[in-house]
């Protein structure tokens, strides 16, 4: 497939490892998608006499549809998932593969016809969202065991769904965010709406809608993800720096969020990527 898009480990917390237990190829939406889709993404493993492998993601603000495949008996799972606030770990075990489309924040607005908040923290499955049409694309793409294949299915359905007259929201949402994420130091939310024009309220209101939820969580959550992206690099990282640059008034509260999210400080996390032990 000719728009595959370079490696990012990004939120995929001990990528070292990672490496080691799965491949993960991400694939650029058709322009008709692109004001809705982020990215296609397939992952593949085969860790048949190993043991399963646990993965921990630092989740993004948007939805994802995914088809996982277990090719050695495990069956199937199709399921669309909303915003994840907190810990996400997914197992994988035998042989398999997932095929999966992240949508760009707002961008899953106008196929589930409801505020994306709604689905927020929740799992449902694709006939939930989809009904008929929804049983039908996963007997098609579980009928199959390439992956290629199912992304086309998965991209033809979403461009027959599409709405006849965009939503502008929709895209003012994904702008949001991507200003968000390209400034890791912000840290108000009425800074944000200042800097927009636009009030606090509408700001949450929009985040409620399209998003799925508050521009507080996503700011403080790309905070961590350049600070989890920082820290992988294993090298003698000056933490006191770094959480001033990322608009901390201290250390101690830096190190705080950083293991609420990760789950370890972040110099036991930095030493895990030399291979130490923590």
């Amino acid at each position: 497939m000719s728009r595959i898009l370079p490696t990012s480990t990004r939120g995929i917390l001990n990528a070292r490892v990672a490496r080691e237990n799965f491949r993960v190829t991400r694939i650029a939406p058709p322009p008709a998608l692109a004001g809705y889709v982020e990215f296609f993404w397939v992952l593949v493993w085969d860790l048949r006499g190993r043991k399963p492998h646990r993965q921990q993601v630092l989740t993004r603000p948007s939805v994802h549809m995914t088809f996982t495949h277990y090719l050695t008996g495990g069956g199937t799972r199709p399921r669309i998932t909303g915003v994840v606030r907190d810990e996400f770990v997914e197992e994988i075990f035998d042989e398999g593969h997932v095929v999966g489309v992240g949508f760009l924040p707002g961008g899953f607005r106008p196929f589930l016809g409801a505020p994306v908040a709604t689905i927020t923290g929740r799992t449902l499955g694709v006939e939930e969202v989809f009904g008929r049409d929804g049983r039908i694309l996963c007997e098609e793409i579980f009928g199959g065991r390439d992956p290629a294949k199912a992304v086309e299915l998965l991209e033809s359905f979403l461009i027959a769904r599409l709405p006849a007259v965009p939503d502008p929201r929709v895209e003012q949402a994904a702008r949001i965010v991507e200003r968000i994420a390209a400034r890791p130091a912000l840290v108000r939310v009425d800074d944000l709406a200042a800097e927009l024009g636009i009030g606090p309220r509408s700001l949450q209101r929009l985040f409620h809608e399209y998003v799925g939820i508050g521009p507080k969580w996503v700011i403080r959550r790309y905070r961590m993800l350049e600070a989890a992206e920082r820290a992988a690099s294993g090298t003698g990282i000056d933490w006191a720096a770094l959480a001033a640059e990322l608009g901390y008034a201290d250390q101690a509260h830096f190190t705080r969020d950083f293991t609420a999210a990760v789950g370890m400080s972040p110099a036991r996390y930095a030493r895990g990527q030399r291979g130490g032990t923590g």
